[in-house]
């Protein structure tokens, strides 16, 4: 009996470092330049590209790829990282549409490809993460 079990992980699904790579700047671009994420936008500082690295690195470990951000910072600690920032619906609701947008971006482009199961599978996932991140009502 062969015992090896091979599991196919969002992270190799979605297409591996590119692609995460391609969905973190399509994210910013979004939230950078879309009126409907002036609020999320308002929370980060001009200079995006700290950011949109360890958002890459974040995702990569959280899709089942390689844990950059656990290796150079440790244990994410999401909420914790995040309680400076006054999140509430509204900036969440803000921060999936960027998400959302960008992957039906790069999927109308080609650069992703995802089936109905694995997109449900990612906005259930991202819409519970980015939830847990409020700490604000409203």
């Amino acid at each position: 009996m062969n015992d090896f079990v091979q599991t196919t992980t969002p992270y190799q699904l979605l297409g591996g470092e590119t692609a995460v790579r391609r969905l973190v700047e399509c994210f910013y671009q979004i939230m950078d330049s879309d009126p409907v994420a002036a609020g999320v936008r308002a929370l980060h500082r001009e200079d995006l590209s700290e950011p949109r690295e360890r958002l890459f690195m974040f995702l990569s470990g959280w899709l089942g790829g390689p844990q950059l951000f656990v290796e150079r910072f440790g244990h994410p600690k999401l909420r914790a990282r995040h309680l400076p920032f006054a999140i509430d619906e509204r900036a969440r609701d803000e921060w999936l549409y960027c998400m959302y947008k960008a992957m039906d971006e790069l999927e109308v482009s080609g650069e992703i490809q995802l089936n109905q199961d694995m997109r449900d599978h990612l906005e259930q996932a991202f819409w519970r993460t980015a939830d847990f991140m409020r700490n604000r009502e409203g």
